[in-house]
């Protein structure tokens, strides 16, 4: 009896073992069948769980390299597959089709099909992987990535609409000490082979720089495509010479050049950026691109600039005069067009002086003084009534007018009193417009590309006709027997000099034309005059 209880015993153990396998197996295949796990599949993509998803695959590592390279490629804001369609097959496989849209945001989205397999494997079942079931174009060596497109590049014109400045390809010849056993002979070399387009540049400069560019390649010099078609096989011959194509935006007329056609790249580039489009890709393993969406629109208007290149020609001849930083800017009064902007060298090391390097004012700022005591406001007030201190944005372009101690709005300071404002700093566009609101009789609004002004939010108002004359009297007795007789030749021009130490000014005004020079330690006390009267003899010169 005892014997028979203890078989009972087992044989209830093993009937409760069986009885729960049998429960266990009904809810296994419950979450084991092909909708569950495809559905599983496409909430883990939407939900960018990548390694959930390929988990659910048949080569869950192949998948997940797969799925990894497209979601860091893209960076999507939100992934959405929609399974459309089960079909059952057998007891062992299915397909299905879905359709996958991403959203790459700013209008960007890319929406296609996929068909695929399920099918029960030894431990489940599971989506077979195929990349094209993931999506087209990857797998097998091939990636994805997401690329900027551009449409046409606009052109950007001077101010009397000739074209000015377009892209071209610029080639960069760059010297690696890596890709020559010798370069000290491959620096003069080099310097031979470039001498014709750049004479300056020595093989002892060059060979200065490899010393201490740690390994790295130099630039020694970026060519024009005319120039570099003609030194091609020269420079190629040079050992541990690499070229460098890209495309640029350049002056047709590599002779105008400056602060303010720089600032014209920024334009360009803006224009650039509003009509961009975008590109998937598909990039095989060899490097060959395949296009797999995407959208590109319109290209963006041609620019028109207001810079007139015979004028900017002459102000870089002008500023180039001095050995010291010194800057020119000319403006059109009547219009805010700034027309030209130039520095020298000794400047440009420093930086764009003639649009944000302020500088001590001293007398240069007398005018202002005097248009304040005239009406008895305050200096900060009388200097807005001038054209600065009004806070200008122009599009693309950095720069300041004029700072004031702590650079308070609401400072007031005696009119009389020049040793209260003393400390204020202008730079050379600064006094450019207070020459031009002069010349204007109200404040001057700048600008460098059409259709787009500088804007302010502050209250923009003018002096009284009766300071505006009196200050116009000032600078034509400055010229017509004061400090700046040398240029009393020039018709109806006149100004007004200024200085701080060893600083100089001019700034003034002939005809349509307001314009400000500034000579940072100057040697001599006219020197500003001076380059003032070499600007219009450069504007005299019959044009070539």
């Amino acid at each position: 009896m005892r014997r028979l209880r203890l078989w009972n015993a087992i044989a209830f153990c093993a009937v409760l073992v069986l009885a729960v396998g049998v429960v266990s197996g009904v809810f296994a295949k419950t979450n084991d069948d092909a909708p569950t796990v495809l559905t599983n599949y496409v909430d883990a993509l939407n939900a960018g769980d990548i390694d959930a998803a390929s988990a659910l695959t048949s080569y869950p590592n192949a998948a997940r390299d797969t799925m990894a390279q497209a979601f860091d490629a893209l960076q999507p804001e939100s992934v959405h597959f929609d399974v459309n369609q089960i079909i059952d097959l057998d007891l062992e496989s299915g397909m299905f089709n879905a359709v996958a849209t991403w959203d790459l945001g700013n209008d960007r989205t890319w929406t296609y099909n996929v068909d695929g397999w399920v099918r029960h494997l030894s431990v489940g079942w599971r989506v077979s992987w195929n990349p094209d079931t993931f999506m087209p174009g990857v797998g097998n060596g091939r990636t994805v990535r997401l690329d900027r497109t551009d449409a046409a590049p606009p052109t950007v014109f001077d101010i009397a609409g000739r074209p000015m400045m377009t892209e071209q390809t610029i080639n960069a010849v760059r010297l690696d000490p890596t890709r020559t056993g010798d370069p000290i002979a491959s620096s003069i070399a080099l310097a031979k082979a470039i001498e014709p387009v750049a004479p300056l540049i020595t093989a002892e400069e060059l060979q200065q720089e490899i010393a201490s560019s740690n390994g790295e390649p130099i630039t020694a010099v970026n060519l024009r495509d005319g120039d570099f078609a003609v030194l091609e096989d020269d420079l190629r011959a040079v050992p541990g010479v690499v070229i460098e194509s890209t495309p640029r935006l350049i002056t047709i007329d590599r002779r105008v050049y400056g602060p303010v056609v720089d600032a014209m790249r920024g334009v360009w580039q803006a224009n650039r950026d509003q009509t961009q489009g975008w590109a998937i890709n598909s990039v095989d393993p060899g490097g060959q691109v395949t296009r797999l969406t995407g959208h590109q629109g319109p290209p963006g208007p041609d620019i028109r600039s207001t810079i007139e290149p015979r004028m900017q020609m002459a102000a870089a001849d002008a500023a180039v005069s001095v050995g010291t930083p010194a800057a020119v800017v000319v403006m059109q009064p009547s219009t805010g067009a700034i027309l030209a902007v130039a520095q020298n060298n000794q400047a440009s090391e420093v930086g764009s002086i003639a649009f944000t390097g302020t500088y001590p004012a001293g007398s240069a700022f007398d005018l202002v003084r005097t248009a304040a005591q005239a009406q008895g406001v305050d200096v900060e007030q009388a200097a807005k009534q001038l054209g600065i201190g009004l806070r200008y944005t122009i599009p693309d372009l950095d720069q300041q007018t004029v700072a004031f101690a702590g650079d308070g709005p609401n400072l007031m300071r005696g009119t009389a009193d020049r040793g209260a404002d003393e400390d204020v700093q202008v730079s050379p566009f600064g006094m450019a417009l207070v020459a031009a609101s002069v010349a204007r009789g109200a404040p001057t609004v700048p600008i460098i590309a059409a259709g787009q002004p500088a804007t302010t939010s502050e209250e923009i108002t003018q002096l009284p006709a009766q300071v505006t004359d009196q200050l116009r009297g000032i600078m034509r007795s400055t010229v017509h027997g004061g400090p700046a007789q040398l240029l009393a030749g020039w018709g109806d021009l006149v100004g007004a000099t200024g200085a701080h130490g060893d600083d100089r000014w001019f700034y003034g005004s002939k005809g349509d034309l307001a314009f400000a020079v500034f000579v940072e330690d100057a040697d001599g006390g006219d020197l500003a005059v001076k380059v003032t009267d070499r600007l219009f003899k450069a504007l005299a010169k019959p044009s070539d």
